[in-house]
């Protein structure tokens, strides 16, 4: 007979355990009916998409970038490797085949292990299923019971997914969505990232480390710390092996071997192209905000996984890019000398001191309230840093002013290729580093120089100037405009040029005399016909090039000399798709504008060829031994401070622009600034690069059409002539005027001869 302390124990013990069940059953309800939050439903988990990263490739179908905010591409089941699968199941969950996204054995496992024994080595006890649970829908704070809370709302969810997907899709998912550390997210990225392959191309000893790093993706990060991720492999094959998916020779095999990785750590900054990609990124984003996804909602760049297909040419775009490297390398070498220790800017601090205040940590010290004072000391507290050059960044230690000083005699490039006929953009090098420089050259307005001549010249002809007409070099001064007086730079006024003759030499007198003739305002309107969108200001020095222009704006007007006279706007985006590989964007077939007659285009491009021929841009043929037909035109701004080449061939029209960032750094010599010494070598350095590859032999030889025998006859002309001096013909004495004088003379010889006696 039991004692009464005993049944009432007893008692009271039954109502606790039925008390805690109904408190259980309670506290799962009210999870699962949502009051600690949403517990997504089937049909939201039916419709369930990853974030996914839009991709954006070149013509000839290069991968060169992404945009994301996790960084992830997006893969099939099918497409995984086996091994990751089998890898995957062995370690996180090897019931996996076997439960509806609960492991109640394992789940019991860590009740008794982890919490009555205090074993800590029995696992979490999540399944997969829940761990996809976790990754799709991130664990809320709850203040109190955040744990329990979480872990029943993930079984929730977990068994909701196994009732919406196949075992398969739910791997696939998990994959999908897996961290991998830092910003990389599932399988596909890890593959690229650590061994650069596709998942489905990875090795058994591969799968094996990223599987492994699932665990502790920092901890276990194989370009980190390869020795703990040697050994986590080890784990991971072991438990392959248990779980007998490998044989034990296979098992001994594999952990016998090395780690060996190749790591590609690429990201979205770095790879080609980056400042294009920048370009677009901007433009992207203005397209996304109009455009409607199948949920009638607009398209997110970063999540939803797009493709975007450009002009680029990769191989284009390497040689241009290696151009810039080479040739930029060089002249900042010959900068650096040319200056010595003696700084680009004097006495003339607020070159700095401008610097400065455009600086991103100027900025965040103003917003933080700093006096101005207190922020011109931080700028000159010295600490480590780490500084560009063209030998390889270097450690140092320097102030933030001093850093300034130094970037601020660093030059710079834009180069952009534009294929004339269609209007599509080839190449796209917007500076040296885009890391460190982050503003486009190819977009940042300078001015022209002589680079703006052919359209002045142009609006010549269009205007019906003679090309032949012979204009004489002088310098002239025009009251009506300020007594603006334009000279030479080689301070030569001498002689007659013809059209071609004064645009080989890049003539600044014969310029304004054409301008004159030919109008500021027409001049203006066909620069404008031409696709150049800048303003443009009314004065008469646009003829020697000070409007402001952008280096994109330029070549897109130059490639109406190649293209008979028509307009093609220059673009860089074909097609867009979604992730599902529907286009949701086509670029419509370009369409030509006719700005300038044919005859006058055709003109224009004999002329220029005369640079190249003759002219400033002469050693193109001569030093860099380029042999296909060339047009173009070398452009210098006041004191140096702009080099431009813009050159035209049959396939390509492309500009070079180089400069410092502020106008007042640069060479003090006209020999070394111009842009035939600074610009052009970058331009002749791509060409050069460009033809020998056999893709491109044919841009070798390629010509320009001829000229018709009418053109040929209209410029058939001399470059120059020279003034003629008409000296008086020397009048002959008669007989007997040179008698007299000869009498006289001998007279007057004697007649001294005696008073000095």
């Amino acid at each position: 007979m039991m004692r009464p302390s005993t049944s009432f124990a007893l008692r009271l013990f039954v109502k606790l355990v039925l008390s805690l069940i109904v408190a259980g059953f309670i506290f799962y309800l009210a999870i699962y009916l949502g009051f600690f939050g949403e517990v997504p439903s089937k049909k939201r988990l039916k419709s369930l998409q990853n974030n996914s990263a839009s991709e954006i490739y070149t013509a000839d179908s290069v991968l060169i970038g992404r945009y994301f905010i996790q960084d992830r591409t997006n893969v099939r089941y099918r497409s995984i490797s086996p091994y990751v699968v089998k890898a995957l199941v062995a370690t996180e969950d090897a019931r996996f085949y076997d439960h509806n996204g609960v492991d109640v054995r394992g789940l019991f496992r860590v009740v008794v292990k982890s919490i009555l024994l205090q074993d800590e080595s029995s696992g979490g006890g999540s399944t997969l299923s829940q761990q996809l649970a976790k990754n799709l829908f991130p664990r809320k704070s709850h203040r109190l019971f955040s744990t329990p809370i979480n872990k029943i709302r993930e079984m929730i969810t977990a068994v909701r997914l196994e009732s919406v997907y196949s075992k398969e899709e739910i791997i696939e998912l998990y994959l999908n969505t897996v961290p991998m550390g830092g910003n990389i997210y599932g399988i596909e990225r890890a593959s690229r990232v650590f061994f650069n392959k596709t998942s489905g191309e990875l090795k058994m000893e591969e799968a094996a480390v990223l599987v492994g790093m699932l665990k502790a993706n920092t901890t276990y990060n194989p370009a980190r710390y390869p020795e703990r991720s040697l050994a986590r492999r080890n784990v991971v094959v072991s438990q392959m092996l248990k779980e007998g998916y490998i044989s034990p020779a296979e098992a001994d095999s594999i952990k016998l071997r090395p780690l060996i990785l190749s790591y590609n750590k690429s990201r979205g900054g770095q790879g080609i192209a980056p400042y294009l990609r920048e370009y677009l990124r901007k433009q992207l984003l203005k397209w996304a905000e109009t455009h409607m996804d199948a949920d009638e909602k607009p398209y997110d760049l970063y999540t939803d996984g797009l493709k975007i297909y450009t002009t680029i040419d990769s191989r284009i775009q390497l040689a241009a890019e290696r151009a810039v490297r080479t040739q930029m390398a060089k002249l900042q070498r010959t900068f650096d000398q040319h200056w010595g220790n003696q700084a680009p800017w004097g006495r003339n601090t607020s070159v700095i001191t401008s610097a400065m205040q455009k600086s991103d940590r100027y900025a965040l010290l103003k917003e933080a309230g700093k006096p101005e004072e207190a922020i011109r000391e931080i700028f000159n507290e010295k600490r480590p840093m780490t500084l560009f050059s063209w030998a390889g960044n270097k450690k140092v230690t320097m102030s933030p002013l001093d850093s300034i000083k130094y970037y601020q005699k660093i030059l710079n490039t834009g180069l952009i290729s534009i294929e004339p006929a269609t209007g599509k953009v080839k190449a796209w090098v917007g500076g040296i580093n885009h890391q460190v420089f982050k503003y486009d050259h190819i977009l940042s307005r300078r001015q022209a120089g002589s680079t703006f001549k052919p359209i002045l010249y142009t609006a010549a002809l269009e205007k019906g100037i003679d090309p032949c007409m012979m204009i004489e070099n002088k310098r002239l001064t025009y009251p009506q405009f300020e007594n603006w007086s334009p000279q030479n730079a080689d301070g030569n006024y001498s002689g007659k040029y013809s059209m071609k003759g004064a645009l080989a030499y890049s003539v600044n007198t014969v310029s304004a005399q054409l301008m004159m003739q030919t109008g500021i305002s027409q001049t203006i309107s066909l620069a404008h016909r031409m696709g150049i969108t800048s303003e443009i200001p009314t004065v008469p020095s646009i003829s020697l090039g000070a409007a402001s222009l952008s280096l994109l704006e330029l070549v897109g007007a130059y490639t109406v000399y190649a293209n008979t006279g028509r307009l093609v706007k220059p673009f860089s985006i074909t097609q867009i798709r979604d992730r599902e590989g529907n286009v949701v964007f086509q670029a419509k077939e370009a369409k030509s504008q006719q700005v300038i007659s044919a005859g006058n285009a055709a003109t224009m491009l004999e002329m220029m060829k005369g640079v190249v021929d003759a002219g400033s841009a002469s050693r193109l043929k001569t030093e860099f031994g380029l042999s296909m037909d060339m047009a173009g035109k070398t452009g210098t701004t006041q004191n140096q401070a702009d080099g431009w080449f813009i050159g035209i061939t049959p396939k390509l029209v492309t500009g070079v622009w180089v400069g410092a960032e502020n106008p007042l750094v640069r060479f003090r010599s006209l020999k070394l600034g111009q842009g035939a010494n600074t610009a052009l070598p970058v331009w002749a350095t791509f060409m050069k690069s460009l033809v020998a590859k056999s893709a491109f032999s044919t841009y070798r030889y390629s010509k320009f059409r001829p000229l018709s025998s009418e053109l040929a006859a209209r410029l058939n002309c001399p470059l120059f002539v020279e003034d003629v001096i008409v000296e008086e013909p020397v009048k002959k004495e008669s007989f007997f005027k040179r008698i007299f004088k000869k009498g006289l003379g001998i007279f007057k010889r004697k007649k001294k001869n005696q008073d000095e006696q």
